[in-house]
């Protein structure tokens, strides 16, 4: 690792779980991408753009993780809201499950604790 790399070990980290952030806030609400985006800036180390989280939106929907549906809004034009789908719930419960066994695999590793 280079010194000074933290924003790109940052990028790479975000990469690799921001789709399963957004399934997330999409577990239990339906949102529009403008609100995804604000949400996930409020989360340390989430901050993401308009730019990247449209692509990703379109790559959900075409995964059929997310389905969308638009709605008028009394602030401008119609709006395009996102939902999880049950595929993209299933993706999203396996992620957990997955995610939790790496993070505590690297936390024993990071802390010097042993194999399990």
């Amino acid at each position: 690792m280079v010194a000074g790399g933290t924003p790109k070990l940052m990028a790479q980290m975000r990469r690799g779980a921001i789709e399963y952030c957004v399934l997330a806030l999409l577990r239990n609400d339906e949102r529009y991408g403008f609100e995804l985006t604000r949400e996930l800036a409020n989360f340390d180390g989430l901050v993401t753009s308009e730019g990247t989280i449209y692509p990703l939106l379109s790559r959900l929907r075409q995964d059929e993780l997310v389905e969308t549906f638009w709605q008028e809004s009394l602030q401008g034009p119609p709006r395009r809201y996102y939902r999880i789908t049950e595929k993209g719930r299933l993706a999203l419960e396996s992620f957990v499950v997955q995610w939790s066994t790496f993070r505590d695999t690297v936390d024993k590793l990071i802390l010097g604790g042993g194999p399990t």
